[in-house]
């Protein structure tokens, strides 16, 4: 009976890591300063420095209070849970048209270059409704980085 248990125990355990790879998850950074550390402690060294408020980064561990993340750039470090916030930002990976509406074929508001981070307020399907500058519209959601379907 307790083999039948570990093995359950097991199975549970290994099916949730993997579910968990399948479906990453975003935050944003919560501050315009954030050190990203070596290690998941104080204690660890100060890796770099992050100056970009609502950066969004991929959590691919974590440990105790701090998150092992990853930025569209492949930089990873350890974060303190304090200093992230959930996910409201995105990335374009290639230039794309912001919209007034959600539809390709409504009126075309700004071009969004490549690199360049937006602002999410809320997300339908396919777009998401972004917030860059003074402008507000519709954006596919294709081909961007932070956002999970």
């Amino acid at each position: 009976m307790c083999k039948k248990i570990t093995f359950i125990l097991l199975f549970l355990n290994f099916f949730s890591f993997s579910f968990a790879l399948e479906n990453p998850k975003f935050l944003s950074l919560k501050n315009q300063k954030v050190n990203v550390r070596y290690g998941p402690g104080f204690n660890f060294p100060i890796k770099f420095i992050y100056v970009k408020k609502y950066l969004p980064v991929q959590v691919i561990d974590s440990k105790e209070n701090f998150r092992r993340i990853i930025d569209h750039k492949k930089n990873s470090g350890w974060i303190h849970v304090t200093q992230l916030r959930k996910a409201n930002s995105i990335i374009v990976l290639e230039d794309k048209i912001v919209f007034r509406r959600n539809s390709k074929f409504s009126e075309p508001i700004i071009k969004v270059k490549k690199g360049r981070m937006v602002l999410v307020e809320k997300c339908l399907e396919s777009w998401c409704n972004v917030k860059t500058d003074k402008y507000n519209g519709w954006l596919e959601n294709d081909k961007v980085w932070g956002f999970v379907k």
